[in-house]
């Protein structure tokens, strides 16, 4: 029986796909092995945290149950922004002024982190440095996003208020305020996670796949896992990197699976709107929208809480359906018609907020989960945190997002 909780993570094509992926160097674990820190799961989160452990000289293994890059990571839009899907004015709210601007500073960090990283290990990925346009909506209206813009001058971001009139001006968008946040991120997310797994391997890395974790074992000495072949791993510290199928027993206090929907246009280079930058709404549900460099229109959202596999493929053609209504409404410039769909599983938090660090009850077991809209800055973070506090250096923002946080 599998450690972790299987599912089926995405439904349709998506347009990463159509992109080859480069040779990953992959084993077969045939007898027992044994290394400094143990990652399960050879996706986005694991390959950003199997690269920066390797990177801090620890040896480092990676098992996968279907094999690297093969889960949740192609239904990802790879929208890599600092901007938390909860606002920094509600979220200051819900859990104090002090930690809620330290959240956005450090997912800040990440982005940067993240567009730094990638660009000194050479890695190309289709990566894109963008601004992003946020919209006013049911969760902001004009006058809230005006308050949500001073929230964060006060935080130390640079942003500009934008009334209806200028965004009608510069983006061809009608009724609508807007915050512009600066340099964001984007990238093709299959060859993102390829990149850093690439890069993990070279520095000593060794991934083996297909692998299924079946029991975990942990004490203050160190960690043993069974694995559904009988092979048996030792490591000193055990990282639990597996997205949106977590492993069983880990507490899940704020944690769901919900379900989301994407379409992708066919590419129209000469119809993107100025700038090309990520839209998104200050709504529930809500719509964003990014342009890949060849120039396809990517546009997702319609959330809803949503785990089952069935009832969330259920909702598909009309989901599309929606978004592709939604996306010719907002922008009449851009040709709407899908040339690809597809919908996913994934966690979120009630604080649109991820839990990292140790798990409760399992010494020398940590996790990464709970991501929300902003998977891929998120796992950055990890990668940074798990870093540190498995090296004995610890995180000084490790509190915000431990398990045992009171939010």
């Amino acid at each position: 029986m599998s450690a972790t909780i299987q599912r089926d993570l995405r439904t349709g094509r998506p347009l990463w796909l159509d992109q080859r992926l480069p040779s990953i160097p992959t084993q077969q674990l045939t007898r027992k092995v044994s290394c400094d820190v143990l990652v399960v799961g050879a996706g986005i989160s694991g390959s950003i945290i199997a690269e920066s452990l390797s990177d801090a000289g620890l040896k480092t293994v990676i098992v996968d149950r279907r094999g690297p890059v093969r889960g949740s990571t192609s239904a990802s839009t790879a929208l890599l922004q600092y901007e938390i899907d909860t606002p920094l004015s509600h979220l200051s709210d819900r859990i104090g002024l002090d930690r809620a601007e330290r959240l956005w500073r450090r997912s800040r960090l990440a982005v940067d982190a993240l567009r730094e990283r990638t660009r000194a290990l050479g890695i190309k990925a289709q990566q894109a440095t963008r601004d992003s346009l946020y919209l006013s909506g049911n969760v902001l209206n004009a006058e809230g996003l005006a308050r949500e813009a001073d929230a964060r001058r006060r935080a130390g971001f640079e942003v500009s208020f934008l009334k209806p009139a200028e965004v009608l001006e510069n983006y061809g968008i009608k009724g609508r305020s807007a915050i512009v946040g600066r340099d964001n991120y984007m990238a093709d997310p299959r060859l993102l996670a390829a990149g850093y797994l690439k890069s993990a391997i070279a520095k000593g890395a060794k991934l083996y796949a297909p692998v299924e974790v079946t029991d975990i074992e942990s004490s203050k000495a160190g960690v043993v896992v069974q694995t559904a072949d009988g092979v048996e791993i030792q490591c000193a510290s055990l990282v639990i990197a597996t997205g949106y199928e977590m492993l069983k027993g880990i507490p899940r206090k704020g944690n769901k699976i919900i379900s989301t929907w994407v379409i992708a246009t066919k590419a129209q280079p000469r119809k993107i709107w100025p700038t090309g930058c990520i839209i998104w709404e200050a709504a529930d549900p809500y719509l964003y929208i990014r342009t890949t460099p060849k120039g396809h229109v990517i546009c997702g959202g319609e959330d809803a809480e949503i785990a089952d596999a069935d009832e969330r493929d259920a909702l598909n053609e009309a989901k599309t359906a929606r978004l592709t209504e939604k996306l010719a409404k907002l922008l009449p410039m851009i040709d709407p018609t899908p040339a690809y769909s597809w919908s996913g599983s994934f966690g979120d938090s009630e604080t649109g907020t991820p839990t990292i660090g140790p798990i409760p009850k399992m010494p020398n077991c940590f996790a990464a989960m709970g991501y929300g809209g902003n998977g891929i800055t998120f796992s950055m973070m990890a990668g940074q945190m798990l870093r540190g506090m498995i090296s004995g250096d610890g995180d000084p923002d490790s509190d915000l997002v431990s398990f045992g946080r009171n939010f």
